[in-house]
């Protein structure tokens, strides 16, 4: 399929000829925006606008793991989305190459620019650059370039790390047609046991504002434009303080509680995300508790979505709703229950009305757009009220570019994703966010950096890369040093999918796995390295190892740098670590530093020569 992507001598994207080969004036790139926008709306059907108002899942099949099926776009859900609901917001999938994906992408945006309007396809993503992931909040990395989580970014805690990791994800996203990222979180990891901590910037809340507003410059730029990857930052007024550090993805865990009357702390990083100008704004599942606000899901919420974000805070992007707060759904086979926090009783319909009354311009995770028409055919809701969305959403659309050419070359994106350059750049923030949190003996002497090739007995390091530092043995009794890797722990959840995908409940290491750790430390001289996707809990492994590192997200070659002095510590802590689960019981989930006598305080962070 030939894509168009010149311009005519008057400026004007071939796409945007008609087939009389006249321009309609909002298809005209030399009229300004605003005039565009109006133009489209009036043409619009209610049909047309309410399926702007949408966003879900989309997905591509390959028939040999190269190649696009035939007819798959325009017979896929997705595909069947954009003709029957005219639906033109997706969540990209999952890819293998870059040039399918964006090959797929083109298929899909020339679908729609064949529907009667041929209003363009704009595409999302959760994170996908991390180097470890929770597979239910991110997409795994695939080709891109690899990088900590946004917590590790919060270890390195310079903006300017921060903002090329955003320019560089910006370039490898556009390649394949992605124009939103469903992130940053600009959420504080104030309560220890909240599942989400790995993709916040930590409990801190000027250095989450500083990293959140670098993020959105890396994306975005100074202004939305054809260049631009819109952020959707998240959650909105901050998720984070959650009742016995449950997510609100599930029942149990629907109360956000500020017992320490810190509401306006979790403000902080998204004035900064308003000062830098993000796009578009999610706000989470949780309903608040105790604060005087209606006490439904933030999404259902007026007093913070009109009131406050658009009221005080003046924003008039787009606000998107966290996924599935509609409608149950059977997802695996698996019962997933909506999110409708608070409203409950509700019918889908209602809920629907609720969340435009509330303020919200799309509903992620829904395919209802049949319910908006409903609702406004029955007099329950302005078609003003559909109106003021939509033009938030075609502007946005405009100020992209998409109109005037959402196509992108396959070649091109092959080149230039996970490129040798970006791959050095994420490698190289693996090493700069590992912390280095006790270097030394009984007598304080430091063990770090190993020397020469000593015999390395490892637990979760591959045996082929630890061999290229030094001897690797399978006899614990013939080692010189253990280097053992640890995740922290938690509790597992026998629910759905998604309950099990979450790294939720206690800290600390329990049983015979705690039992098993301890011996291995009591026989030789062990070196810890725990990925701290949540502050762990270990008083015992921190007295018993000779020295401990913490890592978000670090290939084992970045671990074994650090260790063997190729490359020097210079991460801090992001959070404090807790000395106890009791102290993490007994502190206030809406505060940050706040749990009895920490392990390591926030800011920690020991270079070499330091014990």
């Amino acid at each position: 399929m030939q894509m168009p992507t010149s311009l005519t001598a008057e400026g004007v994207s071939v796409r945007d000829l008609n087939k009389n080969g006249r321009l309609d004036p909002y298809e005209d790139p030399r009229r300004p925006i605003e005039e565009r926008v109006e133009d489209l709306l009036a043409q619009m059907t209610l049909a047309e606008k309410a399926g702007l108002m949408f966003q879900t899942f989309a997905a591509f099949v390959f028939d040999d793991g190269a190649s696009l099926l035939e007819g798959e776009v325009g017979e896929s859900p997705a595909g069947q989305l954009v003709t029957g609901k005219l639906m033109n917001h997706f969540n990209f999938p999952g890819i293998l190459e870059p040039s399918n994906a964006a090959e797929w992408q083109n298929r899909m945006q020339a679908l729609a620019e064949g529907t009667r309007l041929g209003i363009p396809i704009t595409f999302a993503t959760d994170p996908r650059h991390a180097f470890s992931n929770n597979p239910a909040t991110s997409v795994r990395v695939g080709k891109f370039s690899q990088w900590p989580e946004p917590i590790g970014l919060a270890a390195i805690g310079d903006p300017a790390v921060t903002e090329e990791f955003a320019d560089i994800a910006r370039q490898e996203y556009l390649a394949i047609g992605i124009r939103v990222a469903i992130h940053p979180m600009a959420d504080l990891a104030t309560e220890p046991r909240w599942a989400r901590i790995n993709g916040a910037f930590g409990e801190d809340a000027a250095l989450a504002a500083r990293l959140t507003a670098a993020y959105i410059r890396g994306f975005q730029g100074e202004r939305l434009g054809p260049q631009s990857v819109a952020c959707m930052t998240k959650h909105f007024p901050g998720g984070g303080p959650q009742k016995d550090g449950e997510d609100p993805h599930f029942p149990y865990g629907k109360e956000q509680v500020y017992p320490g009357d810190n509401f306006s702390y979790h403000l902080i990083p998204f004035e900064a995300a308003f000062a830098a100008g993000t796009a578009q704004i999610m706000p989470y599942y949780g309903m608040p508790v105790g604060l005087g606000y209606e006490e439904v899901g933030f999404g259902f919420n007026k007093a913070i979505i009109t009131e406050l974000l658009r009221g005080k805070y003046g924003f008039d992007g787009v606000v998107c709703t966290d996924y599935g707060m509609v409608h149950d759904k059977v997802i695996r086979g698996e019962k997933v229950e909506a999110t409708a926090w608070g409203v409950e009783h509700l019918t889908p319909s209602e809920r629907v009305h609720k969340i435009l009354d509330a303020g919200c311009d799309i509903l992620g995770g829904e395919t209802c757009p049949e319910l908006i028409v409903e609702l406004v055919e029955r007099g329950v809701v302005s078609e003003a009220r559909i109106d003021e969305s939509a033009r938030r959403i075609l502007r946005e659309k405009f100020r992209l570019g998409l109109f005037d050419n959402p196509y992108v070359d396959p070649a091109a994106a092959q080149t230039l994703v996970g490129n040798q350059q970006f791959r050095a750049a994420g490698a190289l923030a693996q090493r700069k966010a590992i912390v280095l949190l006790k270097n030394g003996r009984a007598d304080d002497t430091p063990v770090l950096p190993l020397r020469g090739r000593p015999k390395l007995y490892v637990e979760k390091l591959a045996a082929e890369v630890a061999g290229r530092y030094g001897e690797v043995v399978a006899d614990i009794e013939a080692a010189d040093w253990v280097i053992l890797r640890l995740e922290t722990p938690y509790q597992p959840r026998d629910g759905n999918f998604l309950e099990r995908m979450f790294h939720a409940g206690d800290l600390d290491f329990k049983g015979e796995e705690k039992a098993r750790i301890l011996g291995l430390l009591q026989q030789k001289p062990t070196i810890v390295v725990i990925h701290l996707d949540r502050p762990a809990v270990i008083p015992e492994i921190a007295a018993q190892s000779v020295a401990l590192l913490g890592e978000f997200g670090a290939s084992d070659e970045a671990v074994l740098d650090v260790i063997f002095g190729h490359f020097a510590p210079v991460g801090n802590l992001p959070f404090e670590l807790p000395s106890s689960m009791e102290a993490v019981r007994q502190q206030h989930p809406d505060l940050p530093y706040d749990s009895a006598n920490p392990l390591f305080c926030f800011g920690a962070g020991l270079r070499y020569g330091e014990t």
